[in-house]
């Protein structure tokens, strides 16, 4: 298989390791030399192009891993599609924008071969894919998708709507996680806590509609009843983030963000952790 990966980044550098190691023939285009540098140092076997022309050559599908800005993907898919044959697969890997606004400027024909896989970071380690459907896309395209995906022993999932439910869940939580800090009732480390020393120790073996199926329905909707109204129905970004953006907390690219004293040791650490704790859990 041959594949073009649009945008060297964190998610593209994840996915060049991903499809090199699965014996696939790899193009990565990038128009930064410096991004497109710090993958060959990393990551030897894909090869690199600062033009898209020559990088999408001949390929069975593209993946999309560019800023989340939607003018800019417009403007990505309609050069891809111009750059590619009919039977080449364009695939988004977008965490948020839906499938139709990035496939907007397409035509009906186009829009066919033009799909989301979404991959969660980092996406040579975490087994899930998530193949949309947008809503012009084609069966075949998503057909075949699927099948690519799972020949790499990707765990594949179909959305039938035109968007990322992963994230819309995880979206959620992180809502409700920043609600409970903008409350006074935890401290942002109490809530990181809660998650990781409770029900998140479960969450890979025990989904939540498995949950709610294991401690009975009738329990569930008690729980909802009580619970439900207490929840945050924020539509926009929330002060304890807000706030801190204003101040130019960023998070660990800046030193400061919920957490402070935030360097790059200590996030080198963190991302050392994940990997092995994700490693460690997929080898049980």
């Amino acid at each position: 298989m041959r594949i073009c990966l649009v945008g060297a980044g964190l998610m593209g550098a994840g996915l060049a390791r991903l499809f090199v190691k699965a014996g696939w023939q790899v193009s990565v285009f990038d128009p930064d030399r410096a991004v497109l540098d710090r993958l060959e140092t990393r990551t030897p076997g894909p090869a690199l192009f600062q033009e898209m022309a020559p990088a999408v050559a001949g390929v069975d599908i593209v993946i999309e891993s560019g800023p989340e800005k939607p003018p800019l993907k417009q403007s990505i898919f309609a050069d891809l599609a111009r750059m590619t044959g009919p039977d080449t697969i364009l695939a988004t890997n977008s965490s948020v924008i839906p499938v139709g606004v990035v496939t907007a400027l397409l035509s009906d024909q186009d829009a066919e071969r033009a799909i989301g896989a979404h991959f969660w970071n980092p996406p040579d380690i975490v087994p899930l894919v998530e193949v949309i459907a947008g809503p012009r896309s084609g069966a075949s395209a998503l057909e075949r998708a699927m099948a690519m995906l799972a020949g790499i022993g990707k765990d594949v999932v179909r959305v039938n709507k035109d968007c990322v439910p992963g994230n819309r869940m995880q979206a959620a939580l992180w809502r409700e996680a920043i609600a409970l800090v903008e409350e006074g009732v935890c401290t942002p480390e109490d809530v990181d806590t809660i998650v990781k020393r409770s029900f998140g120790l479960r969450l890979s073996v025990l989904g939540p509609l498995e949950n709610m199926d294991l401690i009975g329905l009738d329990l569930a909707a008690d729980i909802h009843r009580v619970v439900l109204p207490t929840l945050s129905n924020a539509t926009a970004p929330m002060p304890p983030l807000t706030d801190r953006l204003a101040k130019g907390e960023t998070g660990g690219k800046s030193g400061s963000g919920f957490y402070r004293g935030w360097t790059e040791d200590r996030l080198n650490a963190l991302r050392t952790r994940l990997a092995d704790h994700l490693h460690f859990l997929l080898k049980r």
